[in-house]
C-alpha cells in the first residue's frame, strides 16, 4: 500500500527506519520514501480490505475464508504436512538437529533437544517478480 507525501504527515524527506504505528503501541510499521511515495508493509486487515475491494464480497466473507486458509495451513503443518502454493511458495516444516549450546552467564552447556519449525519458501517465479518490482 503506498500514497503519495502530500496526503501523508511526513515534513522531511528523509529516509524512516521504523516509526510507531500509535504513540502507546509496541507495533513499529516500516517507511520508506521512494520516489515521493511512501511505503509501508500490508496488515492482515489491509490485505482483507484489499481483496475485499477487488472481488466485491463483503469484507465479512473474505475474512472468513483468509482465516479458514491460514488455519488449513497452521494445522497441516502441526501435523508435519508440507503445503505447496503453485506460483507462490511453499510453507515448509523444517527438522532442526539437537545441538549443544552455552549458557555464557552460568558458563553451562545446555542440550537443546530436535526440533521443527515452519518455515517459508518462496517459488522462483515470485522471486524474480519482487526482485523485478523493486526498482
Amino acid at each position: 500500500m503506498s500514497f503519495s507525501l502530500k496526503n501523508a504527515e511526513i515534513i522531511s524527506k528523509a529516509r524512516f527506519k521504523a516509526i510507531p504505528l500509535r504513540p502507546q503501541s509496541a507495533v513499529c510499521l516500516r517507511v520508506e520514501i521512494q520516489n515521493n511515495t511512501v511505503k509501508t508493509d500490508m496488515t492482515k486487515a489491509e490485505i482483507i480490505a484489499e481483496i475485499s475491494n477487488k472481488t466485491g464480497l463483503e469484507k465479512v466473507d473474505v475474512q472468513e475464508t483468509v482465516e479458514a486458509f491460514f488455519k488449513v495451513v497452521k494445522n497441516s503443518m502441526i501435523g508435519g504436512e508440507n503445503v505447496y502454493v503453485r506460483g507462490f511458495g511453499s510453507f515448509v516444516v523444517k527438522k532442526r538437529a539437537e545441538k549443544t549450546a552455552r549458557n555464557i552467564s552460568k558458563n553451562t552447556a545446555i542440550i537443546i533437544p530436535e526440533h521443527f519449525v515452519p518455515s517459508f519458501k518462496p517459488a522462483k517465479v515470485f522471486v524474480e517478480k519482487v526482485k523485478n518490482g523493486n526498482k
